[in-house]
């Protein structure tokens, strides 16, 4: 049996880890294995669907076999291992290692004064028999089988958050990969701080092991302060939240922020990754399989009309470079659903198609709280004055707009204002809210649930 694996070139290290649990019986080990592997290789060919993945459960492609130190597929292991979060260090500070942890695949991005098998020794002694590692299981660049990389990327990068999060327990390193919890001055304004990289952001988790410690505790405090307020970020989950909190974060792609929010949006399914495509493009690309709640979000409390592809919802540009006012919203319908084969979005409740706005047409030189009436008439025709108010510079001339309310009630939640197109569309302009003691719901006012599709 083993004399199969040695003429496929593998070394020791790599067959050890192959057979070490089954020592006792190899011979039912090697039929598992090879059954294992035809499972896992249809599996990934299934979960790619065009240019989505059809479910966010995908285990990592690689492990790294802490007991034999080598780098095996999933398939051998079957087992959950543990995360290893860093963030990498500025490429003058890093080198390329060649080891036949990973079998010589490719050059391992490492800093300078690390040491894979310092890594490998302080995650045995937490009690890992597996970790996934990105520069050692996730294909880096440079390899001698590049041209596999790409093709993998596509399925192993979107669902990186999915090795964090069920991960049997994480280690971070956050001053670089093996290095020791050692802060300077300006640490948390650097580029390379742990806590304002894209990635890490998906590394999240409840209970993180903090690698490379010191025994400082001031640093420790600093440390579990910040993932506290993270750990909110993630737990609120709402879109806007996530989006803010990525909008300042750092990238080496601008593509990588959009891609590390994929995973936290919590999709059905998950658009592929595409190295060669553009931030707002795969921003349009999420947008399309977004939960309802999320597009619901985007409608009513994202302000004002986008200026991407849509209006209904902002661009990647917007949410990047214009201020996100994150509301706390108590809510969680699906009203906002999307049509795929028609490439059409529409939103099912109350419509009122003439309402009177005024007083939010002033013009702002900073955010301040703003109120303003609006006037209009409920379905028998019974006149109704709201106050409303906005938390943003945004203006509204005064005038007649058509109203859609969130919730599907004319309650004291978000309203948008904007006209309807020609083709029946509606097209946002600004969002709003009423004051929470004028709630009136849609049964109230006679009126009746539609259906509106949005341009």
């Amino acid at each position: 049996v083993l004399n199969s694996y040695i003429a496929q070139g593998l070394d020791f290290g790599t067959i050890y880890a192959h057979f070490r649990p089954y020592w006792k019986d190899i011979q039912s080990r090697e039929h598992d294995l090879r059954t294992n592997e035809e499972k896992d290789i249809e599996m990934r060919r299934k979960v790619l669907v065009h240019d989505r993945i059809t479910t966010r459960e995908v285990p990592p492609r690689r492990v790294w076999d802490l007991y034999a130190n080598r780098v095996v597929p999933y398939w051998v292991a079957r087992e959950t291992p543990w995360g290893i979060s860093h963030a990498w260090v500025d490429e003058k500070d890093r080198v390329n290692v060649m080891t036949p942890i990973n079998g010589y695949e490719w050059p391992v991005p490492m800093p300078n004064n690390a040491n894979l098998d310092l890594i490998r020794i302080e995650m045995l002694n937490h009690g890992a028999q597996y970790a996934w590692l990105d520069v050692l299981c996730l294909r880096q660049e440079g390899g001698k089988n590049e041209h596999l990389r790409l093709d993998e990327w596509k399925l192993d990068v979107p669902t990186i958050g999915s090795v964090y999060e069920k991960a049997a327990q994480v280690v971070c390193y956050f001053n670089g990969l093996g290095r020791a919890l050692n802060f300077t001055a300006d640490y948390f304004e650097s580029d390379r701080c742990w806590f304002g990289r894209a990635w890490t952001l998906q590394e999240i988790t409840l209970n993180p092991i903090v690698g490379g410690k010191t025994g400082n505790d001031i640093i420790d405090e600093e440390v579990q302060r910040r993932f506290k307020r993270l750990r909110n970020i993630i737990q609120y989950g709402t879109c806007l939240g996530l989006v803010s909190e990525m909008q300042h974060r750092v990238s080496t792609k601008p593509l990588d922020k959009v891609a590390g929010l994929v995973y936290l949006l919590k999709t059905d399914s998950i658009p592929i990754y595409d190295a060669e495509q553009s931030a707002a493009d795969a921003w349009e690309v999420l947008m399309d399989v977004i939960q309802p709640m999320f597009r619901e979000e985007l409608l009513f409390f994202y302000p004002v009309r986008g200026d991407g592809t849509r209006c209904w919802r902002p661009s990647w540009e917007q949410v990047m470079t214009n201020k996100v006012i994150v509301d706390h919203f108590d809510w969680y319908t699906s009203r906002v659903l999307r049509m795929e084969d028609a490439d059409v979005d529409y939103y099912k409740g109350c419509l009122i198609n003439s309402g009177y706005v005024r007083g939010l047409s002033a013009v702002q030189t900073e955010l301040e709280h703003r109120q303003g009436e609006l006037v209009f008439k409920d379905a028998t025709g019974v006149p109704h004055t709201f106050n409303i108010m906005v938390d943003h510079a945004y203006q509204i001339p005064d005038g007649f707009y058509t109203l859609i309310a969130s919730n599907g009630n004319l309650d004291d939640k978000s309203w948008v204002a904007g006209r309807l197109r020609e083709d029946g569309k509606f097209k946002k302009l600004l969002a709003f809210r009423s004051s929470p003691d004028q709630s009136r719901s849609s049964r109230q006012l006679r009126y009746k649930e539609q259906v509106i599709y949005l341009c």
